[in-house]
């Protein structure tokens, strides 16, 4: 079974992210890129959605650390800036997607999925 973290410092928006997932993949949930990435460390996840804004260490120096130790695993971002030369600089960084705040749930689920596809995997099966 596929795997997702959502890290969102938010709890409303985390626990209906949770949610959304929790049927279809294995899922996980962390208030702060600090516990995902203690996450990451015991165990391997194939797409992390996270936000960009928290307090302590951002969502950007997370999709760094990923994209340099687990390499394999699909970075989605979601962040409130709507900027095309942001989201151009994220996807160099390596982001799979960028999704804008406030988005439509249909949306998230849809990116999620084609990132689960790059890992033999979706909700269909």
């Amino acid at each position: 079974m596929n795997s997702i973290l959502i890290v969102e410092d938010d709890p409303t928006l985390r626990e209906l992210l949770f949610e959304l997932f929790s049927d279809r993949y294995r899922s996980f949930a962390a208030a702060s890129a600090e516990e995902a990435l203690s996450r990451l460390d015991s165990e391997r996840f194939d797409v992390v959605l996270t936000d960009i804004s928290m307090s302590g260490m951002s969502g950007l120096e997370l999709l760094g650390h990923v994209r340099q130790r687990w390499p394999e695993t699909t970075v989605i971002i979601v962040s409130g800036i709507r900027d095309k030369e942001y989201y151009e600089g994220l996807v160099k960084m390596g982001a799979f997607e960028y999704l804008v705040k406030p988005f439509e749930l249909l949306d998230v689920f849809q990116s999620v999925e084609r990132a689960m596809k790059l890992h033999g995997g979706s909700a269909e099966e």
